[in-house]
This record gives structure tokens, C-alpha cells and sequence, in this order.
């Protein structure tokens, strides 16, 4: 279970909205083993003066925020970020110095999915890594 976040300029975020969607979620299966239907994402496009931001950054800045069950490995999420870096910029010509990261992780049992608490939920892919 992954939930994703995704902030940046209106105009560059409603461009390319699509292309992040894919980009984000092709990361999340090759890193974390997310299955392809298990795509969760809200966009959050803002004008400038809603977007303040340190000096050294383009209109192509953008946050993602992860929330996910914990349980992954730091070699995984560091896999995750390598990808996000590398993809953004390969596919989108997105400078990994406008790309800011962050995940938080939370116990299944945080979770209240389809009626459930996580940790009740049956789900068809393994959330632990080595």
C-alpha cells in the first residue's frame, strides 16, 4: 500500500500530470513490488504564490510525499528514489536538484482500508523486503 502526494506549479503539474502518474507508479512497482492496479496519487497544483521554495530551484519543482506501510527495506526506498530521480529526468527533463522525496512510513494497523484495519487485510503482495 502505497498513497502518493504530488505538489508542484499548476502549470507544470497540469502538463504533465499523466506522464507523473506513470513515472511515479512504474517506480513504486520496480522498486517496492506495488501491483499495477494499486495506483493511489492526488495532485496538488498551486499557483506561485502558494509555492514557496528555496532559491536554486526551477518551475519544474516538485514534491512527492509517499505514505506506505512499513516494512520495506533501505535498500528498496533507496531504489525508489534512484528511479524517481532517474525517470523524472530521462522522461520528463526534470533535474533531480527539482525533486524532493520524502516518505513516511506507518504500522498496518494505522491503517483503516475497505472496512479494515491494515494489519486484517488480506493482500495479494508481500510488503516486507529483505
Amino acid at each position: 500500500m502505497a498513497q502518493v502526494k504530488i505538489y508542484g506549479h499548476r502549470a507544470h503539474i497540469n502538463q504533465h500530470r499523466s506522464q507523473l502518474s506513470d513515472i511515479i507508479h512504474s517506480c513504486l512497482m520496480d522498486a517496492l513490488s506495488i501491483p499495477s492496479d494499486k495506483r493511489f496519487q492526488r495532485f496538488f497544483p498551486l499557483e506561485a504564490d502558494d509555492f514557496i521554495y528555496p532559491p536554486g530551484r526551477s518551475e519544474q519543482y516538485t514534491i512527492i510525499e509517499i505514505s506506505m506501510f512499513e516494512g520495506r527495506s533501505v535498500t528498496a526506498k533507496k531504489t525508489l528514489f534512484r528511479l524517481l530521480f532517474e525517470r523524472l529526468h530521462d522522461q520528463l527533463t526534470i533535474s533531480p536538484q527539482d525533486v524532493e522525496i520524502t516518505v513516511t512510513e506507518t504500522p498496518r494497523h494505522n491503517w483503516g482500508i475497505r472496512g479494515l484495519p491494515g494489519d486484517e487485510l488480506q493482500l495479494n503482495y508481500k510488503v516486507e523486503t529483505d
